[in-house]
Formats: C-alpha cells, sequence, structure tokens
C-alpha cells in the first residue's frame, strides 16, 4: 500500500528549474518519511524530478501520467 501525499506542489505550465524549487521547498515543510506529490506539466521534469531525487537522497515513490501531466511522489527522508 502507498502512502498518501500530505501535501500537493501543483506547478502545470512552470518549467525548469521551478518545479524542483517547489518540491524542494514543499518538502522542508513535511517530516521525514512524509510524501510530497508534484504535478508538472514541463517534459524536462521526467529526467530533473529523479535526478534531483537521487542527489539529494529523498525517494521517488513513483510517477504517473495523468491528463497531460507527470505526477511524481517523493518521500521525504
Amino acid at each position: 500500500m502507498t502512502q498518501a501525499a500530505v501535501k500537493t506542489v501543483d506547478s502545470r505550465g512552470e518549467f525548469c528549474p521551478v518545479p524542483v524549487v517547489k518540491l524542494s521547498l514543499a518538502l522542508e515543510e513535511v517530516q521525514p518519511g512524509q510524501v510530497v506529490e508534484l504535478i508538472a506539466t514541463d517534459p524536462g521534469s521526467k529526467a530533473d524530478v529523479p535526478a534531483w531525487a537521487e542527489m539529494t537522497g529523498h525517494v521517488l515513490l513513483r510517477t504517473e501520467d495523468r491528463d497531460k501531466a507527470f505526477i511524481y511522489f517523493i518521500q521525504k527522508v
């Protein structure tokens, strides 16, 4: 069972680096183990978010393509 997001960041229509910056700020507001959902439309986010998660040590739990958007679920470490 996947943990539900406690916070959602809507970054539709915004381009690099804004989605990752907003994601980073949102993760500062949650506790370790909690999940943040990022909604983005920037195709570059498909490379940026996984790379950022690996670089920072946060866990990219899963991604989804939904309604012309890319949805990411990131767990804070």
